[in-house]
């Protein structure tokens, strides 16, 4: 166990760290620092650097979008703009979201029904003391705007707090909120368990459809998409990989932006077990023999709090795609996610998902055992030739390449 790391040097972190790992402290030494991300999280070490590209095609509700996506996963990238290229064929696509967060006051009480109706009576009085708490959202015009209780068993009870968080992810917000109202109750005699956000975001819905012609995509991979989409919906199994695939896309651009994507995925994933069972997010069906798509996934992003402000990297990608609001933010997500989705249903009912992937696969096989960048364009074409793309063969290439640099 080690005990007072957090108050040590950063030396003399480093020195304990190479202690306890066997990792060189000079090693160490050289991992880059940055002064503000050093204050920004604790017991810092460095930075994790993971690659941003630029998917493009969206086109959301008529206004066309350069969208910047974090991910170190090869295909995410291309993937989502060759669904949204699609999608753009055929008009874009459509979307709309709201954006209310819910807190929760949690309560193990054998009245439960007179606290319920408490509740009830009190509702003007409560929002109020939830307002009072942080009168600044109110000013711009969110707030507190609706307190119930949900019963969740004889003995246990929710009041759910529904706040407007307007253009900020909120947590803070809604925490405070929800610690004047749990000293509101307790003082009615009320003991209340817990107090805390719910991630849960089932009324901060991001909504996107898009409807696909014949002249787009066939009719037979068309109704191909529609079948393995009715996969997702009965089965969890393939659900969870159908989801996972609509998350490469969400997650890369909630990362960008200097969003919570921990709280979107589970949030995510929660929604797609609403109903008791887990399902695909998305579905596809033929609509007058029309491919339709339609996502339907709470988004509650932001544009402003959280870490967004000290980010300067999600500011820059926040002005790179040219949205005005947080839900115009969630627009543009959800359009990627099922975008992603489309490209990955389309290329599974035709050549396969390792078709697309086996360039990007090579290149990362080459890089991983050492081949310059610069010798790419010449070494990916051999190694898809050969038999298999895997370690060896990508190391038999690079060992041919350097021995004929040597020779030259």
């Amino acid at each position: 166990m080690i005990e007072g790391y957090h108050r040590l040097s950063r030396q003399a972190q480093l020195e304990l760290l190479s202690e306890v790992t066997g990792v060189g402290v000079a090693t160490l030494a050289k991992l880059p620092i940055d002064a503000v991300r050093q204050q920004q999280i604790e017991n810092y070490l460095t930075d994790f650097r993971v690659p941003e590209g630029i998917a493009v095609n969206f086109k959301v509700n008529g206004r066309e979008h350069v969208v910047p996506m974090v991910t170190e996963e090869p295909s995410v990238i291309a993937a989502a703009s060759n669904g949204a290229k699609l999608v753009c064929q055929a008009g874009g696509f459509q979307a709309h979201s709201k954006r209310l967060m819910r807190g929760q006051l949690l309560m193990n009480t054998k009245t439960s029904i007179e606290v319920s109706q408490w509740v009830v009576d009190h509702q003007k009085h409560l929002l109020e003391v939830a307002n009072a708490a942080h009168p600044s959202m109110q000013k711009r015009g969110g707030g507190a705007l609706k307190i119930m209780p949900r019963p969740l068993s004889a003995t246990q009870l929710s009041v759910d707090l529904l706040v407007d968080t307007k253009e900020a992810m909120g947590a803070n917000t809604i925490n405070t909120m929800l610690e004047a109202l749990k000293t509101e109750f307790e003082m009615e005699g009320i003991t209340v368990e817990m107090a805390i956000l719910s991630n849960l975001a089932d009324q901060a819905l991001t909504t996107v459809t898009c409807t696909i012609p014949e002249t787009v995509i066939d009719s037979a991979v068309a109704q191909k998409i529609a079948d393995a989409s009715e996969f997702a919906q009965i089965d969890p199994y393939r659900a969870a990989t159908h989801n996972k695939g609509i998350m490469n896309g969400i997650d890369a651009v909630v990362m960008a932006t200097g969003n919570d994507w921990r709280a979107i995925e589970s949030g995510a994933h929660a929604f797609a077990a609403r109903d008791g069972q887990y399902r695909g997010l998305s579905t596809w069906q033929i609509v007058d023999h029309q491919l339709q798509g339609q996502l339907v996934v709470p988004l509650p992003v932001a544009t402003v709090g959280g870490s967004i402000g000290i980010n300067e990297q999600a500011q820059l990608n926040l002005e790179l795609l040219q949205v005005d609001s947080a839900n115009q933010l969630a627009e543009v997500i959800g359009a990627v996610g099922l975008a992603q989705n489309l490209a990955a249903l389309k290329a599974i009912v035709t050549e396969g998902i390792q078709h697309g992937h086996m360039r990007l696969q090579a290149k990362s096989l080459l890089l991983e055992h050492g081949l310059p960048a610069t010798k790419l364009n010449e070494a990916v074409p051999r190694l898809l030739k050969e038999p298999r793309i895997d370690a060896a063969h990508a190391q038999k290439i690079i060992e041919q390449m350097r021995k004929k640099d040597l020779d030259e």
